[in-house]
């Protein structure tokens, strides 16, 4: 992936607001995550394949809503019935997508590059995120995801760990710096650090 950043001349690194006298490690982080691979994976209505059945990089797909199928490289996200997001960090998934999603079945989509991806960590990452967001965040845990919007913008949020609350949030790339902005004005209270 060789494409520039959307956020590539707007990420600031260093400790911006409320840091003074905090330790470090309370602090938000908040990074641009770049060079995964992003799929949209869509069932057409008429195709009787049972997604169940098919795996990617060892993880079946799921029909359970706001669910996420993990391991150390790739992340398969609910992205609503019959729809999800693989997003993983080795190219070859491309290949096994190609492979087991059969195009009278299934519309395949690389979308890698027309998302900018943000990464909230730390102990206020859930109170920044409601602040934007009118979903209840005291009720979602480590592999639960969800798409809404955040102060308007539309967004896929994914929530990776729980020790500390890290959150990856998907924004279509032309809105990447928006929401990079509203993210961090909402980090100012807390503190963050951009890494």
């Amino acid at each position: 992936m060789s494409s520039t950043s959307a956020l590539e001349h707007i990420h600031q690194k260093g400790q911006f607001g409320d840091c003074e006298g905090k330790n470090e490690k309370n602090l938000i982080k908040i990074t641009e995550i770049k060079k995964l691979y992003i799929t949209q994976i869509v069932q057409y209505k008429n195709s009787n394949v049972v997604y169940e059945e098919i795996k990617i990089n060892n993880l079946n797909l799921s029909s359970r809503p706001l669910s996420v199928q993990s391991n150390e490289n790739t992340r398969i996200l609910w992205n609503g019935p019959r729809n999800w997001l693989i997003i993983t960090t080795k190219k070859e998934v491309f290949s096994e997508i190609e492979k087991k999603f059969q195009e009278e079945d299934f519309a395949v989509t690389d979308i890698s590059h027309s998302k900018s991806i943000i990464e909230l960590e730390g102990h206020y990452a859930k109170e920044v995120l409601k602040k934007g967001c009118p979903f209840n965040f005291n009720e979602f845990y480590k592999n639960n995801c969800l798409n809404s919007a955040f102060n308007g913008i539309s967004i896929i949020v994914d929530m990776i760990n729980d020790k500390p609350d890290t959150f990856r949030i998907f924004v279509l790339r032309s809105f990447g710096e928006s929401l990079y902005h509203s993210i961090t004005d909402s980090s100012l209270e807390f503190g963050y650090i951009g890494k």
